[in-house]
């Protein structure tokens, strides 16, 4: 399993668009071959920033499945005019302790 890490920083004054937008993209990448769940959160103390952690089967499900599909170009539609700066993606692997 693989986890996708992305902070995401929205334009103030643009969060309840985001918010809207965000639970239509959800629907889509929902449907991707190796996605397994999602999760975004709202900061308390910085409320146009969100944290978006996503599980994949595999980093290639993400980073080829999703991002090469025409899912991606939808997601891209609705989401990637709110951010401020781009987010910087990140993938993560649990370590056995």
């Amino acid at each position: 399993m693989i986890l996708e890490h992305a902070l995401l920083d929205v334009i103030p004054g643009l969060e309840v668009e985001f918010e809207e937008a965000f639970s239509r993209a959800r629907e889509i990448i929902s449907k991707s071959p190796g996605f397994i769940s999602l999760k975004i959160v709202r900061g308390i103390e910085r409320p146009s920033s969100y944290l978006l952690l996503v599980e994949w089967e595999s980093l290639e499900d993400h980073t080829i499945g999703f991002r090469q599909s025409a899912r991606y170009a939808e997601w891209r539609e609705l989401l990637h005019h709110y951010y401020d700066p781009f987010p910087v993606v990140e993938h993560f692997v649990e370590i056995q302790s």
